[in-house]
């Protein structure tokens, strides 16, 4: 029961929504009802051709739909440029967050080109990289970059000295403080991190697809935008929606895993 709390608001949203538009106090061009939504989001998922056993198998055909392509395309870029740039960042916190020479070298340049955001850096990725999927990952990496490493360097500064001189107390040479106390004492606010930088991925992913690719999410809803389908742009937004609560999900639960030791999640 405490779970289908969360269905109520949203329900009684759609329903208002359906009911402004049917008595006309909204242009449904403008504002399609959610029913006409619902619609053009089937044919959105639905396969383009008839299911011919000679074409192939059933289960390939059930994916041959418009929107599982897009949906494929959007979470592939979002998984290589948020593994890149959380690849780069993680080590790279660690050491600022470990080492005071480490940060005093690194942090004047981070903290020039932290608030510059991944959108200034269009015009570049594409002189860089041309158009396709270079560029949108690009983005991406740039974007998921800068959550991860900040997260991370405030993680490994904030563990608790308690633990460090217990560890020293008792020997624990240098590679053991790191490993065994610093990292998995920051493993939170990595994490956390890592959470943000997904977000800020799938923001920078919508842009990227919109300007320099032919495929995804993104470009699809540009291309509704350009015939005026409001009811496929919200159709779009939806699909937008759901993807990132399935990697929200699995990244919560992930998470939770994780840090199953830690106090916060007993």
């Amino acid at each position: 029961m405490g779970r289908l709390k969360g269905f109520i608001v949203p329900a009684i949203a759609v329903i208002l929504w359906e009911i402004v538009v049917r008595v006309g106090w909204v242009n449904p061009q403008v504002l399609p009802a959610p029913s006409a939504v619902l619609v053009r989001w089937y044919q959105y998922l639905k396969p383009l051709q008839p299911y011919d056993p000679a074409e192939g198998s059933y289960l390939a055909w059930l994916f041959s739909g418009e929107l599982i392509h897009d949906l494929l395309a959007s979470f592939y870029r979002v998984a290589v440029g948020f593994s890149i740039g959380a690849g780069l960042a993680l080590p790279l916190g660690l050491l600022m967050g470990s080492s005071k020479k480490g940060y005093d070298y690194f942090n004047p340049l981070i903290q020039v080109l932290r608030p510059i955001p991944p959108i200034a850096y269009i015009p570049l990725s594409i002189l860089w990289f041309g158009l396709g999927n270079p560029p949108a990952i690009f983005l991406i990496a740039l974007g998921a970059f800068f959550p991860v490493l900040m997260n991370t360097i405030v993680g490994v500064r904030s563990v608790d000295n308690i633990y460090i001189r217990a560890a020293r107390n008792m020997g624990a040479g240098s590679y053991t403080m790191f490993t065994k106390i610093m990292v998995p004492a920051a493993m939170p606010y990595i994490l956390s991190g890592m959470r943000i930088g997904i977000g800020t991925g799938f923001i920078c992913m919508i842009v990227a697809e919109m300007i320099a690719v032919n495929s995804g999410l993104g470009y699809r809803i540009l291309e509704a935008r350009e015939y005026f389908w409001s009811d496929k742009i919200i159709a779009g937004m939806f699909s937008i929606g759901l993807l990132g609560l399935a990697i929200d999900t699995a990244v919560d639960r992930l998470n939770n895993h994780l840090l199953r030791w830690h106090r916060g999640l007993e």
